[in-house]
């Protein structure tokens, strides 16, 4: 392998374990000597940008007693080795991207050598072994079918991108995937009911921990849902267009503090990697405490704050409007109330209108607060927060661009100044969270929402993120 041009010299001057990549690019030469370093400049999901060391080459993968050459592409960061490189496809102008298990609509190889990456324990000859046998079950792409083409299997691949449906066929579309983590009541719960909403192609149900549902997991796999399939390998989540979190993993911890720091350090072995698979996915939160476990999941996943939400007051502000229109007889169309700030006694009812911004009627402020106290004798129980959570998943897949009081980061909202976590109207779609204009709140709501902005303030100085 022929790392002695200036232009390879100079990035691999920059790389922080040198010598130990030098030695790895040497063994994959060795193996296969196909694969040629290039230097290139890579473009992170924040727009900044790296020069970096690439291999290019081909894999041979056998399918149905054919050989195949897969072009990929690996970009190798400048930590490499000690972390997992950047695995793409490359497709030509002839070929089509299969989107599975393994591999993303934009060629993008998730595998379970990448998840669990360990130097000196796993290399990339390791990777690339592991690469060819889950393509040879699993084809990542087909060539792309035209009049001219001869070849059954070139038909049965263009066939095999095809939807069948009553009225007839129709091109592949990107299904609408959504991944639970979680295996306790809730994400038990949030599976059954966003699958009842109808609007998910494919649902990926996976149980982190061994806890006492267990036996429910099993019997999913006993039973065998439609569209839903369990596993435990976070892997199986790549190209996911939400990811809801329910996992909690409470700890016999005697302060609060060391509880919530038990469910930090669970993330910290979720979110980077939930956000390396699906980058492109809204991450949804639903572990408690639900304000401080969204804002540890932004932290970590790095991706933009209105990809990051939790499921917080949507279930209030929904039981607080039907209270409102059946109740209270106050018919109307569209919501009149609102729940917002901090999942908590803090939280604060309010009444609007769905103008361009939210205007608060002293004359129905009274309507608001009676709605609220019969609000407070309802509990939330895990089947009433996953019908909350499949109907705020649903707003996205389907782009509904419907409004939901979910908890996004409040920053310089209402004059808001550090970064906190809240629930304020958001309108949802299949980009994330776009969050409506300040309100202009009496004294007692906005004091609570005050102590709300301290009190969390001072519990994430606590946590060790």
């Amino acid at each position: 392998m022929d790392l002695s041009s200036e232009s390879i010299k100079r990035v691999l001057a920059k790389y922080k374990f040198r010598d130990v990549a030098i030695e790895e690019l040497q063994k994959v030469h060795r193996i296969y000597p196909e694969m040629t370093p290039q230097t290139g400049t890579y473009t992170f999901s924040d727009s900044s940008q790296k020069d970096l060391i690439k291999l290019i080459g081909n894999i041979p993968v056998r399918y149905q007693g054919r050989s195949y050459n897969l072009p990929i592409l690996l970009w190798l960061l400048d930590s490499f080795p000690f972390t997992p490189p950047i695995c793409l496809l490359r497709p030509t102008s002839n070929m089509v991207i299969r989107d599975g298990k393994h591999v993303d609509a934009q060629g993008r190889m998730h595998l379970p050598t990448l998840h669990n990456w360990d130097h000196p324990k796993t290399t990339v000859n390791g990777l690339l072994v592991e690469m060819i046998a889950k393509f040879e079950e699993d084809p990542p792409l087909s060539s792309r079918a035209t009049r001219k083409s001869k070849d059954p299997m070139e038909l049965l691949a263009y066939v095999s991108q095809l939807q069948v449906t009553e009225g007839g066929v129709k091109p592949d579309r990107p299904i609408n995937k959504v991944t639970v983590i979680g295996g306790g009541d809730l994400g038990m719960a949030t599976l059954m009911s966003v699958l009842a909403k109808g609007s998910v192609d494919k649902l990926v149900f996976i149980d982190l921990t061994e806890s006492s549902t267990k036996g429910g997991t099993m019997d999913l796999e006993i039973f065998s849902l439609p569209k839903v399939e369990v596993c435990k390998d976070l892997a199986a989540s790549a190209g996911s267009k939400v990811v809801v979190v329910t996992a909690n993993a409470w700890s016999s911890e005697q302060s609060y503090v060391g509880v919530v720091q038990t469910n930090v350090d669970l993330y910290r072995g979720v979110i980077p990697t939930v956000a390396l698979l699906s980058p492109h996915a809204v991450l949804l939160i639903a572990s408690q405490p639900v304000d401080i476990m969204a804002h540890v999941a932004w932290r970590q996943s790095g991706l933009p704050p209105s990809r990051v939400i939790g499921a917080g007051c949507n279930l209030d502000s929904e039981r607080l409007n039907y209270i409102i229109n059946v109740s209270l007889t106050a018919h109307s169309t569209g919501k009149q109330g609102w729940v917002i700030g901090e999942l908590s006694d803090n939280k604060v009812a309010i009444m609007s209108s769905m103008g361009p911004e939210i205007q608060i009627s002293n004359s129905s402020k009274p309507l608001a607060d009676r709605a609220f106290e019969m609000l407070k004798e309802k509990g939330q129980r895990s089947w009433s927060v996953g019908l909350s959570i499949a109907d705020i998943t649903h707003s996205i897949l389907m782009d509904q661009r419907k409004t939901h009081s979910v908890s996004t980061l409040a920053q310089g909202w209402g004059g808001i100044g550090v970064e906190v976590f809240l629930s304020l109207p958001c309108i949802l779609g299949s980009t994330g969270s776009t969050r409506l204009a300040s309100l202009a709140l009496g004294p007692e709501d906005e004091s609570k929402l005050k102590d709300s902005v301290t009190s969390l303030t001072n519990f994430l100085k606590q946590l060790r993120m």
